[in-house]
C-alpha cells in the first residue's frame, strides 16, 4: 500500500522498534467481523447457522458479541442480514461499547452514531430496557442510521440529526453513559478504505482534533453526575487521541480519565482503534424526579384519535400473543403514542415534546390507520420475535421474499402473518388472490 510520507515519518517516530511490523501490516488482508444480534438470535444458533455453512466464526476477544468471519464468506449477501440477526463491524470498533458497558435501564446517547454499528451494538446490551438516543449531524447519514436500528430490531431508540450544542442544550446532565465515537483522520481504515488514505494529510487530523474538543465539551454538559463517557477514533495520530484526553480533563476539572487504550494492526486482530474512558465527579442518581416531570410534559405531545387507538389496540389483538400485546399495550398506556405525519410512533414520555428538534426517528415505528383499518410498519415486524405473533410462515425461498416476489402458501395464512426464517423474523406478508 502506498501510505503518505508525512503519516510514515510520524508513525515511525511514535511507533519505533515496532514501526517496520506496523507497516508489514499493511500488505496483509484485513479483518473482517460481525457482531450477532441478541435481540434477534441466540449467540450458539448464529455460530451452529455459520457452521452448517462450512464457515468458522472465531471470537472477538474485547467483544462478547463479536466474531472474525473469513474474506470469502460475504455475509451481507445472507437472508439473516437483512433479517437484523448480525450487524457487520470492522473487529476493532466493537472496543468503544464494551469499555461504555451499557447496562438495561439507563438513558444512553451514542453522539456520533452514523452508520449505526455502535448503536445497535449498545441497543443489544440495553435490551429493550431505557433509552438510546443516536444521534448524526448529517441528514444522508441519519437516514442510514435510521435504516439500520429498524433492521435490526430495536424498540427504544430516538434517532436525532442535530448538532451537538443543540442537543446539549435540550438534554443538560441527562444521560448515564455517552459514546463519542468522533469524525476522524480515519488512519485506521487505511486498508479499508483507499480513499481514507488518498484524503489524508496533517491539516485534516489537526483540523479533526480541534472538532473533537468541541464535540467533546458538549458530551460533559449532557453527562450526569458520576456518568461515564468513552470517546474513541479509528486513528492513530496522538493529536486525535491521547492529546485530546489530556486536553478534556484539563478544561473540565470535574473529568476524570479512568483508563486508554489502543487496538494496533500489527499486534491484535484488528484495523486500530483508540479507546478513552471517563468519569464525572459526582454519585449517578436513578431519574425518578426526572420521570415523574416527564409524565407531566407527555400531555403536551400530539395525542393519536380515539379512533386510531381502536384501531391499533384491535390490531395488537388479532396479530400478536395476548401476553406480547398485553405487553405492548402496557408500555403504550405508561410511555404514550406521538403522531409524526401519517405514523404513529411509541416513545418513552421523560423526552416531553420533540416540537424544535430535527428527528429522524421518535421511537418505535408502530404504523398507521388507513380505510378504518390500522396498517403495521415494517419497524414493528422488525422488533418482533416469532414467539410473540399468533401466525407465522417459514420461508424456504427468502431471497424471493425480500425481493418482493409473491410466495405461494396454503389458505390458513391470513393478513396478520408475518414471515419468518431460520427463526428470525423478515417481515410481514399479505395475501393475494390465487395465492
Amino acid at each position: 500500500m502506498d501510505l503518505p510520507e508525512e503519516f510514515k515519518e510520524r508513525m515511525k517516530k511514535q511507533l519505533g522498534d515496532s514501526y517496520q511490523d506496523f507497516l508489514v501490516s499493511f500488505e496483509k488482508e484485513r479483518t473482517y467481523g460481525m457482531r450477532y444480534n441478541p435481540l434477534k438470535i441466540a449467540k450458539d444458533s448464529l455460530v451452529s447457522l455459520f457452521s452448517d455453512n462450512q464457515v468458522k466464526l472465531e471470537p472477538v476477544p474485547w467483544a462478547k458479541e463479536g466474531f472474525y468471519y473469513p474474506p470469502d464468506c460475504q455475509p451481507g449477501k445472507w437472508p439473516l442480514h437483512e433479517a437484523g440477526a448480525y450487524y457487520i463491524q470492522e473487529p476493532s470498533a466493537m472496543s468503544a461499547v464494551q469499555v461504555l458497558d451499557p447496562k438495561p435501564g439507563e438513558r444512553i446517547l451514542d453522539l456520533c452514531a452514523a452508520p449505526g454499528g455502535k448503536s445497535t451494538q449498545i441497543a443489544g446490551r440495553l435490551q429493550g430496557k431505557g433509552i438510546l438516543v443516536s444521534n448524526e449531524i448529517i441528514p444522508s447519514r441519519a437516514k442510514i442510521l435510521s435504516q439500520n436500528i429498524e433492521r435490526m430490531g430495536i424498540t427504544n431508540a430516538l434517532i436525532c440529526n442535530e448538532t451537538p450544542k443543540r442537543l446539549a442544550s435540550r438534554f443538560p446532565a441527562f444521560f448515564d453513559r455517552i459514546l463519542v465515537d468522533a469524525p476522524c483522520s480515519g488512519e485506521g481504515m487505511f486498508r479499508k478504505d483507499e480513499n481514507a488514505c488518498k484524503e489524508w494529510s496533517l491539516t485534516q487530523v489537526a483540523v479533526c482534533a480541534d472538532r473533537q474538543r468541541q464535540i467533546l465539551s458538549y458530551a460533559v454538559e449532557m453527562l450526569k453526575p458520576g456518568g461515564r463517557l468513552v470517546y474513541s477514533t479509528c486513528t492513530f495520530a496522538s493529536e486525535e487521541d491521547e492529546e485530546n484526553a489530556a486536553w478534556l480533563i484539563q478544561a473540565f476539572p470535574n473529568i476524570q480519565l479512568e483508563s486508554q487504550m489502543r487496538i494496533w494492526p500489527h499486534v491484535q486482530r484488528g484495523e486500530g482503534h483508540y479507546v478513552a474512558q471517563f468519569s464525572k465527579e459526582g454519585i449517578l442518581q436513578a431519574a425518578e424526579k426526572e420521570k415523574k416531570q416527564g409524565s407531566k410534559r407527555k400531555e403536551k405531545r400530539t395525542a393519536v384519535t380515539k379512533e386510531q387507538q381502536n384501531m391499533l389496540q384491535l390490531f395488537l389483538q388479532q396479530v400478536l400473543e395476548q401476553q406480547t400485546a398485553a405487553a405492548l399495550q402496557k408500555s403504550i398506556v405508561s410511555e404514550g403514542l406521538q403522531v409524526f405525519g401519517d405514523q404513529i410512533y411509541l416513545l418513552s414520555h421523560v423526552f416531553g415534546s420533540l416540537d424544535g428538534m430535527k428527528v429522524e426517528r421518535p421511537g418505535l415505528q408502530l404504523g398507521s390507520c388507513k380505510k378504518n383499518r390500522f396498517e403495521p410498519s415494517h419497524a414493528l415486524a422488525m422488533a418482533l420475535r416469532p414467539p410473540q405473533v399468533r401466525q407465522t410462515i417459514e420461508l424456504c425461498e427468502p431471497k424471493r421474499y425480500l425481493r418482493g416476489e409473491a410466495i405461494p402458501c396454503d389458505s390458513i395464512y391470513h393478513d396478520g402473518c408475518l414471515s419468518q426464517y431460520m427463526a428470525v423474523l423478515l417481515g410481514g406478508a399479505k395475501r393475494s388472490k390465487g395465492f
